[in-house]
């Protein structure tokens, strides 16, 4: 796969509604041509202790954020027509068919492809298969993981040498 858009979102809280942050990596040609990362006013807008104990972020961080729709328009059309790729791409794809839902805007139809899916078909043997450990198998050393644009990096880099 020499085309796509690696994606990841992290959430404020348990509800996939709550994207507070995206991270996308365009690929083109086997090259990454652009690199985008955003911050978002999560709807509902509060932050659980974990999600904040995972990514670090809290509500001072994106009180002044745009909601989805406004950061959404700017993204769509730099990703138009390519497949997005997650590692874990069933909660990234539910983040993003919920925004769309809760904002009445219509959801494209995204093919997603999942980096942890094929890491366990295509690298047996891990002793995990999260992100950071399937990115070091890769030869990528990921070291801010949970921030989006650094997670979408990995899995991009990860796509790249599996998918």
């Amino acid at each position: 796969m020499d085309n796509f858009a690696a994606i990841d979102f992290e959430t404020a809280n348990g509800k996939r509604t709550s994207v507070c942050s995206v991270g996308v990596v365009v690929v083109r040609d086997g090259v990454a041509i652009d690199r985008i990362h955003e911050l978002i006013r999560p709807r509902p807008n509060f932050y659980s202790y974990w999600t904040t104990r995972i990514h670090g972020m809290t509500y001072d961080d994106t009180a002044g954020a745009p909601e989805f729709p406004d950061v959404w328009r700017m993204i769509a059309p730099r990703i138009a027509g390519l497949p997005l790729v997650a590692h874990n791409s069933p909660f990234d794809e539910g983040c993003l068919r919920a925004v769309h839902e809760l904002f009445g805007m219509p959801y494209p139809d995204y093919r997603f492809f999942c980096t942890c899916r094929a890491a366990r078909r295509v690298l047996p043997g891990l002793p995990n298969y999260q992100l950071q450990t399937v990115s070091a198998r890769c030869g990528y050393d990921l070291a801010n993981h949970h921030h989006a644009l650094a997670d979408a990096e990995a899995c991009a880099r990860i796509a790249l040498r599996i998918l």
